[in-house]
């Protein structure tokens, strides 16, 4: 059996893994990182990110008028939560965050390297429930893998970098034990299955959620949403499959909100899939019309960047909780979008005219590559054309060429009455959206579907994409594990996705996005100094 031994085991090679090795690190501590991914992914999901970080009081903020306090922000996330009376270390993380967001996030990360883009984006700005009252969603410039590869630099570079050691291929499976207290891990290798063992003072586990595994999901579905859809795609990392939390649970931890999710309403089947079910997340174009399975539009109209976690309750409340957006080409070209590092490569590679010129003329890289290449998206010059080969991606005749056709003329009707006159909800929306700077950059002016000088007409077929635990280990403020009544497992650490990003759950129903990232440095961070001793 292979043996490692070090002052501290970290399971996990992702964003709150690293940043708790760094804080080790710091401290003179000899650290073992335990990875079930290749070496070539070191850097888990953090590193196939968009990069957005939530931020309160931040220099860009400041720079585009924005007033943002740490009061304002914790009313904001409390609204957005809806925590319930037992949630108390959720509710503590969550006034955590955003009380020291500035300067352990957001100040640590710009002294590491990381550069974040001069305009803050506005999203999830609430809809029946509060949300983001300002703008706090900082993107790192070089998405989500430029912020791995400047930490992961800092670690291999580090003066105490020879008391680091990385393991990769190594599935932690339990959790192993002498005179009744935790004293390592033990697993097996993910290729040939060989048996090893990890010894040290502390074990963090920063192994990320549940939502890898489209079984878990299924299982701790929430009531909200019904039953779980025929399909749901993964668009989490493949090795998130709560093994880890099986193991905490197995030794008295306290394993609280599973059913809470972070899914998407609008994804997409991927063409080259690196796992199963793999699936890519739109950014929903905001002047598509979004309809359900049949074609008929939404009503009141679904519209992303205030609440998605609606998104996903209105379409799971359909017969067959899928859904279709219908826009046209000149719209795709400013409005789509596909989350993360992948499907950005002007921000990913730091090219500054390429983003000016996508920003200025469209992304023709991106809608050409999704319309030639992703099932889900079929194209045509006249709507009769798009519906026919809608119904035939699906295999039925489902969708109801009259009722799609109104539902676009009217909606067209509304636009040329002009803002002055909107009775139309999705349009008062984008009137709204198109005051922000940030948004009304990536926001056409009311553009028409059924527009002859904008063809061809695009349909997308959206499912239900699985993304984040937003319930997991529960941990108090300086990362320790805690068991049912409260008190914290000695020598046992967790950080990151694994803990719901924190407390067990620290986000509540709904999230601010910027949160999962900004989440895993905070908490690993706490994590690797209150294992050094240092005041978290």
């Amino acid at each position: 059996m292979r043996t490692y031994k070090s002052d501290v085991v970290i399971i996990g090679g992702g964003l709150a893994g690293i940043c708790a090795a760094l804080e080790l690190l710091d401290a003179g501590k000899s650290v073992a990182i335990l990875d079930r991914d290749g070496e070539e992914n070191f850097g888990g999901l953090a590193k196939e990110s968009f990069g957005g970080i939530f931020v309160v009081g931040s220099r860009e903020q400041k720079r585009n008028g924005i007033r943002d306090s740490p009061a304002q922000a914790f009313a904001d996330w409390c609204a957005f939560a809806e925590f319930g009376a037992g949630d108390h270390w959720p509710r503590r993380w969550a006034e955590a965050y955003t009380e020291r967001c500035h300067d352990e996030v957001y100040l640590w990360l710009k002294a590491n390297g990381i550069g974040f883009f001069p305009v803050p984006h506005w999203i999830e700005r609430g809809l029946h429930t509060p949300g983001n009252s300002v703008a706090r969603f900082h993107i790192v410039w070089g998405t989500g893998r430029e912020l791995a590869v400047q930490l992961i630099a800092r670690l291999r570079n580090h003066p105490n970098a020879a008391k680091l050691t990385l393991h990769f291929g190594h599935r932690v499976e339990s959790f192993t034990t002498l005179m009744g207290g935790i004293s390592g891990c033990s697993g097996a290798l993910e290729e040939g299955g060989e048996p090893f063992e990890a010894f040290g003072e502390a074990i963090v586990v920063a192994a990320g959620g549940i939502n890898g595994s489209l079984e878990r999901v299924r299982q701790n579905w929430h009531a909200d949403w019904r039953t779980p859809p025929q399909t749901i795609l993964n668009g989490s990392h493949r090795y998130a499959d709560g093994t880890l939390h099986d193991a905490v649970g197995r030794i008295g931890g306290n394993i609280t909100h599973l059913d809470r999710m972070w899914d998407y309403a609008a994804g997409v089947r991927h063409w080259q899939p690196r796992k199963p079910n793999h699936g890519l997340s739109v950014v929903p174009p905001r002047s598509a019309i979004w309809t359900d399975w049949q074609g008929q539009r939404f009503a009141p109209p679904l519209v992303t960047g205030f609440d998605t976690r609606d998104l996903v309750t209105r379409v799971c409340a359909t017969e067959r909780q899928y859904s279709w957006q219908i826009l046209n080409r000149k719209i795709a070209l400013k409005e789509l979008a596909v989350s993360g590092a992948e499907f950005n490569p002007s921000i990913r590679d730091k090219k500054r005219l390429a983003f000016l010129r996508d920003l200025l003329f469209g992304n023709r890289w991106l809608v050409d590559t999704l319309t030639a290449n992703c099932e889900d998206v079929v194209v045509a010059d006249t709507l009769p054309a798009l519906v026919a080969k809608m119904n035939a991606l699906q295999g039925d005749k489902a969708v109801d060429l009259e009722t799609l056709a109104g539902a676009l003329t009217r909606y067209d009707a509304q636009i040329a009455r002009g803002p002055a006159h909107f009775e139309d909800e999705q349009l008062k929306r984008l009137a709204l959206l198109r005051q922000w700077k940030g948004d009304r950059v990536r926001t056409c002016k009311f553009q028409k579907i059924l527009d002859h000088k904008a063809l061809p007409l695009i349909a997308i077929r959206e499912f239900i994409i699985s993304r984040k635990s937003l319930g997991g280990i529960q941990t108090d403020l300086h990362s320790r594990v805690l068991d049912s009544a409260g008190n914290p497992i000695p020598r046992l650490y967790a950080a990151g996705e694994a803990t719901g990003f924190g407390g067990g759950g620290s986000h509540g129903l709904r999230a601010l996005e910027g949160t999962f990232l900004g989440c895993c440095v905070l908490s690993g961070r706490i994590a690797g100094k209150s294992i050094a001793g240092r005041t978290p």
